[in-house]
């Protein structure tokens, strides 16, 4: 399952990526917004997504805001998630094989439908490498979530 929200800054292109996601066959949920509204804030959205997830192992998601930088920052508060802020298909490639980044933010100010599209097919299509050094990397991730969390 791929859940995809933005705030009102991302909320065109995250219908655009909804219609080539749904085109490709791939199982995608619309977490809001679902109407343009200038006043709304990105955290009523990432939030309850990543609950979402929580409950979906496995699942991964999209977010995106005009810099892509606040719907990364509030995910990556988040314990198990690996938000990766992509603007091209090298970075969105290498987020998935190096770091398992579960989550991809997108800047939606920033891409032409075209780049959007083609980062996250890339970035969708891209497994996790299992190298054990990337592996170790992301066991000292953890480790130290565990520890700051509590």
């Amino acid at each position: 399952m791929i859940y995809i929200a933005s705030d009102h800054g991302g909320f065109e292109l995250k219908e655009k990526i909804i219609g080539f996601l749904e085109h490709k066959g791939i199982l995608v949920s619309n977490e809001g917004p679902f109407t343009y509204d200038l006043n709304d804030d990105y955290p009523d959205y990432v939030a309850p997504v990543i609950s979402k997830m929580r409950e979906d192992p496995g699942s991964k998601a999209i977010f995106l805001c005009r810099n892509g930088v606040g719907v990364s920052v509030l995910a990556n508060k988040f314990k198990g998630i690996r938000a990766a802020l992509s603007w091209n298909t090298e970075h969105a490639r290498s987020s998935r094989n190096d770091d398992d980044s579960n989550v991809l933010a997108l800047p939606s100010d920033h891409l032409s439908e075209e780049e959007a599209f083609n980062i996250v097919a890339a970035w969708l299509d891209t497994p996790f490498s299992n190298e054990e050094r990337h592996i170790r990397r992301l066991e000292k991730v953890k480790n130290l979530e565990e520890s700051a969390h509590g």
